[in-house]
């Protein structure tokens, strides 16, 4: 399969009408700087005309493939599979909105092609957008700055983005994973991640697709792509240790109140029973959680060493090697 210098990914849910001026865009910026691209739209189960404009565009235009869910999934599963399908060098995604602009396409290949990043994510500095949106996302992007540790990126959830194509084919993104897309591959070894300002143009058609939940979700989605990158091939390193140490705080705490009594006895002082004693229900429920947390890590072992994927690692290159 011949590669292009772009693919030009953009997942979408109802949106026939910015569809048409949103490919022309894209047509004569390329056209301009006589890019080879594709363009691929993945139509995210609409249940507007999307699908028939995309079909129309197609036929007048041989640059244009679409892929269809039969229901809607969520943007990630549309990130996912449309990242499978790019043949482009880099791969530019954007929304179907017109909030993205394709003017910013030439200098996004710019810096993957000659400055060497592996994903550049817009910035959207200046926004359009109400407070009740604009107030969540910088607490949204505060919290995965912290947790990521990539610094230097201000606007995670920009849907402008450019990556070299190796990335997109090294990563999985699934479930709401699509707004920590920089954070996945810094994971999997692509450390070359920066950000460039770009331009946030007011909706022209249509209504926002997403309500505040997403930030709850995005949250939550933040974690388990914490815990699982950290922790996903060796479970037993979190719930063992976790379990362990709980076992045997529990188990101190029992034999301090049992040498306590056995001492007050010997020296003739009265005390209550052990087991009249609040604090021995409170390390025997510290011993029982231990012991659940040891076996939780214990099982995630076992699964973890007959999973499909226990060795499958990010290799860079390989030297020497027919």
């Amino acid at each position: 399969m011949s590669k292009t210098d772009i693919s030009v990914l953009i997942p979408l849910f109802n949106e026939d009408e910015s569809l048409p001026e949103l490919i022309a865009w894209i047509e004569k910026v390329m056209a301009a700087n006589a890019f080879s691209y594709e363009v691929i739209l993945v139509d995210d189960g609409s249940t507007d005309r999307s699908w028939e404009v995309i079909q129309t565009l197609a036929k007048q235009n041989a640059f244009i493939k679409g892929i269809r869910f039969r229901r809607n999934y969520g943007k990630s599963a549309a990130l996912n599979v449309g990242f499978a399908a790019t043949i482009g060098n880099v791969v530019i995604t954007m929304d179907a909105d017109l909030q993205d602009s394709p003017d910013e396409i030439p200098a996004l290949y710019s810096m993957i092609v000659k400055d060497g990043y592996d994903i550049v994510s817009g910035w959207k500095k200046k926004r359009y957008d109400p407070l009740s949106k604009t107030i969540p996302t910088k607490l949204f992007n505060w919290a995965t700055r912290s947790m990521s540790g990539i610094h230097n990126l201000h606007d995670f959830n920009c849907g402008l983005k450019s990556y070299r194509s190796e990335v997109v084919k090294n990563i999985e993104v699934y479930n709401e994973m699509h707004r920590y897309i920089p954070v996945i591959a810094k994971w999997a070894g692509f450390t070359k991640i920066t950000e460039k300002e770009v331009q946030h143009r007011e909706r022209k058609y249509g209504t926002t697709k997403f309500g505040l939940e997403r930030f709850i979700n995005g949250f939550l989605d933040l974690l388990t792509i914490f815990f699982v990158s950290k922790f996903g091939k060796r479970p037993m390193h979190f719930f063992g240790v976790l379990g362990t140490l709980m076992f045997f705080i529990g188990t101190f705490i029992t034999l301090f109140l049992v040498g306590e009594k056995i001492v007050n006895a010997y020296q003739g002082v009265l005390q209550r029973s052990v087991t009249d004693q609040p604090l021995f229900y409170l390390a025997l429920v510290t011993i029982i959680i231990g012991v659940q947390l040891f076996l939780a890590g214990f099982i995630g072992e076992m699964i973890s060493r007959n999973s499909s994927e226990r060795n499958e690692y990010g290799i860079k290159e390989k030297l020497g090697f027919e």
